[in-house]
């Protein structure tokens, strides 16, 4: 016979794994995921810190030396910088959005 207990313990443990899918699968969490393997793919096909030591060190040399060097790299570079900052600007838009619920009226945040 199932006891209350049982038919309990197998309704929490379904509920527990439908939060911890909802933790992993949130919109959040996968651009956080996504911010950070185009980051790591970056880093494997461009050498970063060369890129940085290579350009003029007068602040609108570099800039344009960065632009150049953008604009002449693979496409595959470039559409993972692209990924990286829609993923980096959905981050900051949802923590923007978190903090001004806080402030307006105090309640508890809801990540979507």
């Amino acid at each position: 016979m199932i006891t209350d207990s049982t038919i309990q313990r197998k309704v929490m443990r379904r509920v527990y794994i439908v939060r911890m899918l909802r933790l992993f699968l949130s919109s959040c969490v996968l651009s956080i995921f996504a911010l950070g393997v185009t980051l790591w793919f970056i880093g494997r096909e461009v050498w970063v810190v060369k890129v940085f030591t290579n350009g003029p060190h007068d602040f609108l040399g570099h800039a344009r030396y960065l632009v150049y060097a953008f604009v002449h790299t693979h496409f595959v570079v470039q559409f993972l910088a692209f990924v990286a900052l829609v993923a980096s600007i959905y981050i900051a838009h949802t923590i923007a959005r978190v903090v001004q619920m806080q402030i307006a009226d105090g309640s508890k945040p809801r990540v979507a």
